[in-house]
């Protein structure tokens, strides 16, 4: 008798299981990167710097001067057969106070007046590249005390060190994960 009253909720089930599956965070046509570092501090700023004698260019959060919510993720990106296709992009964020993102809003991400700067480096086999810009989206999902979850949809735009008029831009559109 219970087994029978229960049966017309099993449709209704399996649609919240399915409704519970979809990910607002990743999508089909996503960029094929292995997130292999993230980092949220509380109290942080971005601390960028470049080095022009090395070709180097650094990211790392700052806590020691205060600041807002910062954080820091690394995607290792192989995207061909062989030896030497491979590269490394390292992203920071500055979420400014991360209780005030409403979840599922698109953020513009770039340089002021973007709601949240971004910088960015890469690391690959090929001529050393200095940063220009970040542009694009980021997209809070959820946010807890411990872990932020949403998506990047970002362009990153970068300039040899050696030839300024030669660019690169490398396109990141994929979930983030920073985690306290």
């Amino acid at each position: 008798m219970l087994r029978d009253a229960l049966r017309p909720l099993l449709p209704v089930s399996w649609l919240l299981v399915w409704l519970a599956a979809c990910d607002p965070t990743t999508r089909r046509d996503d960029t094929l990167g292995l997130q292999s570092y993230a980092h949220w501090e509380w109290h942080g700023r971005i601390a960028a710097a470049e080095d022009a004698t090395l070709t180097l260019a650094r990211l790392s959060l700052d806590t020691t001067h205060g600041g807002g919510d910062v954080g820091i993720a690394r995607y290792d990106f192989n995207p061909g057969v062989g030896v030497g296709a491979e590269y490394s992009i390292t992203l920071a964020l500055d979420l400014g106070r991360a209780r005030d993102l409403r979840s599922n809003v698109p953020y513009p991400l770039g340089p002021p007046p973007a709601r949240i700067p971004a910088y960015a480096t890469v690391t690959c086999f090929c001529r050393p590249l200095k940063p220009d810009s970040v542009r694009g989206t980021f997209l809070l999902a959820t946010r807890g005390l411990r872990h932020i979850a949403g998506r990047v949809d970002a362009t990153l735009y970068f300039t040899q060190w050696n030839d300024p008029a030669r660019h690169a831009t490398y396109s990141l559109r994929q979930r983030i994960d920073l985690v306290k």
